[in-house]
């Protein structure tokens, strides 16, 4: 997402299929520079990628959020209406 010819936000995205979401577009990374946060970009580019799930026949939008990251996560919920519906697992190998 630009704004006087810079990138104030940026999204990357996969789409993926699987037995629960069908097909989805999953949100790997949503960053916006923090001069610009709070001023509505996050929810512009998350509203974009909606729109394109949509038009490309997606279900499901997901994305993961570290646990720390709680000011992320309400506006996930509160602004964004996304359901927190389970935990992420990982093992490093």
């Amino acid at each position: 997402l630009y704004k006087d010819k810079q990138i104030v936000a940026l999204a990357g995205i996969s789409v993926g299929v699987n037995f629960y979401y069908k097909k989805y577009v999953f949100v790997h990374d949503l960053v916006t520079d923090e001069a610009h946060r709070s001023q509505g970009y996050g929810n512009k580019l998350l509203s974009f990628v909606e729109q394109w799930a949509k038009l490309n026949s997606a279900n499901t939008v997901a994305l993961e959020s570290g646990l720390q990251r709680i000011n992320a996560h309400r506006f996930y919920e509160d602004t964004l209406n996304y359901d927190k519906w389970c935990y992420s697992f990982r093992k490093s190998l």
